[in-house]
Formats: C-alpha cells, structure tokens, sequence
C-alpha cells in the first residue's frame, strides 16, 4: 500500500480510487486499508473498520482485514462501545488503553483480550438517516496521541463526502437488487396464476386464492410455491424482462 499512496495527497488517492475500484465494497475496503497505513504508521499493528448505523442497526461496511470486522463485529455483540457512542452522539470517543478504561466494560474488556490496547472512533459526518465512524485499533497502549487524534478527525472531516458518495450508490444498488427481486417474483407469481387457471379451467381470483391456500397450508410463501409450480412442469425460474 505504501507504493501506491507515496506522493499523493488524501483528495488525489480517494479520486484515483474512486476510478480505479469496481464497486462500491472494493472501494470502501480498500479506504479502510489505506486509513490504517496513511494515518498512523506506527510500532505495533493497527487495524480500521468503518461502522454504519442505519435504521438503528450497525454493521460493518468495510475493514482492513478480517481482525478488524471481527472487533468491530464484538461491539454488536455487546450493543455497546466506543464505535458505537462515536456514530450514535456524533463525536469522537478515545480508549487509551482497554486494561483501564471502565467505560463498556464487558467489550473493552473482550477486546483487551483480543490484543487490543487503544481504540480511537471517529465520526463521519453524513446525510440524515445514517451515521458511521471510522474505528482504529492499535496494540499498543496510549497509541494515540494529541495530534494522533486531531490527525483522524482532519481525515474523517476531508473524506466524510467520499463515504457519503459510497453510502448513496450502496443505497441505489441495495434498492435496485430489491426491486430486481420484487419483479422477478412477481413475473413467477404471474406464471404460475396461469397454470393454475389452464390446469383448474378457473378464474384469475379463484387461482391466485388457491396459490394463497396452498401458500399458508405449507407454511411458505406465495412467490415460493409459484416459483415450485413453474419449475414443475420443467420450465426453468423465470426472469423479469425489465432492464435496470
């Protein structure tokens, strides 16, 4: 990572980024791994995640490595912590060390375990209805410094649009694989409504009431039972025949 970032500033590396990544996850991964090299390239391991909170639920949308979700991830688990109070009261929460602090003792206390002796959160700042913070992990005790800090909130400020930008098109994706489904479901519903009707010689109603029927006698949903009806008489899944 070092060679691609050397002589670059923060805005170039996130633009070449931006063109040089395929999608929305590669590129948020990869500015979790450069969050970790760029802002502290310090003695000892630091990890990056970056939380998102929406519709009060959390999770995380990227990390620069495995080691890092899974810290992140214990935080979840404990509904409770320093990422967590960063994204929900909108500032930034410093653990010096994790043997110490008493604050969220059950997961500071696990993450102590983990290996982790400072924790820094930072939050971005984003449109209404979602929130997030970069989280940085380091081995060491008292990682993170004065200036450490002033550092992470300069970078978070700088790239708070960047993530934004990435927080919107995994929106539009999100909503565009919704819509995908619906239809595709809706296109088997419709098939399997006009077996129904050539096999039964009945109405549209009285098959999509049968199709309902059989729906709730075994427990399953409409749009499974059709897609089973289709398949049955060998016609493979249907597909939508709108372009997205």
């Amino acid at each position: 990572m070092a060679d691609q970032v050397a002589g670059h500033s923060t805005t170039d590396y996130l633009q070449d980024l931006l063109l040089d990544t395929d999608g929305v996850e590669e590129f948020l991964t990869e500015f979790a791994r450069f969050s970790a090299f760029r802002l502290f390239p310090q003695s000892g391991e630091t990890l990056c995640g970056i939380t998102l909170l929406r519709s009060r639920r959390a999770g995380t949308v990227a990390s620069s490595n495995e080691a890092a979700k899974k810290l992140d991830e214990l935080q979840y688990l404990f509904t409770e912590g320093p990422c967590l109070t960063a994204c929900e009261e909108q500032r930034t929460v410093h653990v010096a060390d994790t043997t110490t602090d008493e604050r969220w003792s059950g997961y500071v206390a696990n993450a102590a375990e983990h290996g982790v002796r400072s924790i820094l959160a930072v939050p971005f700042t984003l449109e209404a209805g979602a929130r997030a913070a970069l989280n940085v992990y380091s081995t060491q005790p008292g990682a993170f410094g004065a200036e450490d800090i002033a550092t992470a909130e300069t970078f978070v400020a700088q790239t708070s649009r960047a993530l934004m930008l990435a927080v919107r098109l995994a929106q539009h994706s999100e909503s565009i694989g919704n819509l995908k489904t619906a239809m595709q479901s809706r296109t088997a519903i419709d098939i399997a409504i006009g077996i129904i009707m050539a096999q039964n010689r009945c109405s549209q109603t009285e098959a999509f009431t049968i199709l309902k029927s059989v729906s709730s006698s075994r427990n399953q949903k409409v749009r499974e039972i059709a897609a089973s009806i289709v398949t049955s008489i060998g016609q493979a899944e249907p597909e939508t025949h709108f372009d997205l």
